[in-house]
């Protein structure tokens, strides 16, 4: 199920990730907000008795049929996560954000802007978290559709990037939203700028393989 790979399924530009119903609900009541139904979840409300790959700062849960992919650095950081299902993909990110906001709101609107500047129209859609972009880009291999999911959590945002089939059509996301649906975030309380990325390392079942081991 676990693999480490220096390459990653092909990808737009990264920027970031949706006001969730949590952040929103946590801002209303002072900062204490309700468990959430769904995740990706912020530790302090993660379900117990689930079997996750530990990352650091991500825990992904373990899905029948999916592919995790790791790309790190030497030093064995987690550089990018790609989870692969068939003809779709999952690329994740994590990011620091401020506590009383969220900015996803912000982010889209530059990831919306960066596409037009490369001749690209993106249309917003409503999701599961709230406002997706959607697009078809252009790469070497041909026209790809893409679509960006992102979640606001007490001070960090969690950045999905769907491609393939499950990027353009969301009922075909299967496993993939499963996956999304049960992340974990652990935040840590260093002082973070806004947007960076949240430190993430191999876990002990990656890392076991080495450099040697590693498809592609």
């Amino acid at each position: 199920m676990f693999s480490r790979k220096r390459g990653g399924a092909k990808h737009v530009r990264a920027a970031d990730a949706p006001p969730s119903k949590a952040l929103a609900d946590s801002l209303a009541s002072g900062g204490e907000a309700p468990a959430p139904e769904f995740g990706p979840w912020d530790v302090s409300h993660a379900p117990d008795g689930v079997q996750r790959l530990d990352l650091g700062s991500l825990q992904i849960p373990a899905v029948e049929g999916v592919e995790v992919r790791v790309q790190a650095n030497p030093e064995g950081g987690v550089e990018q996560i790609v989870l692969v299902d068939g003809e779709s993909a999952l690329q994740l990110g994590v990011f620091a954000a401020p506590k009383t906001e969220g900015i996803w709101d912000e982010v889209r609107a530059e990831i919306a802007e960066a596409m037009a500047a490369d001749g690209v129209t993106p249309q917003e859609i409503d999701g599961k978290y709230g406002i997706e972009l959607a697009a078809r880009v252009n790469t070497p291999d041909g026209p790809a559709d893409v679509r960006f999911v992102g979640v606001d959590g007490p001070r960090w945002m969690v950045r999905a990037l769907y491609q393939g089939a499950a990027a353009s059509d969301r009922a075909r996301e299967g496993v993939l939203g499963e996956v999304l649906a049960g992340l974990v975030v652990v935040r840590d309380n260093e002082p973070r700028p806004v947007r960076e990325p949240l430190p993430m390392r191999l876990p002990k079942e990656m890392a076991e393989q080495g450099p040697g081991n590693q498809p592609g």
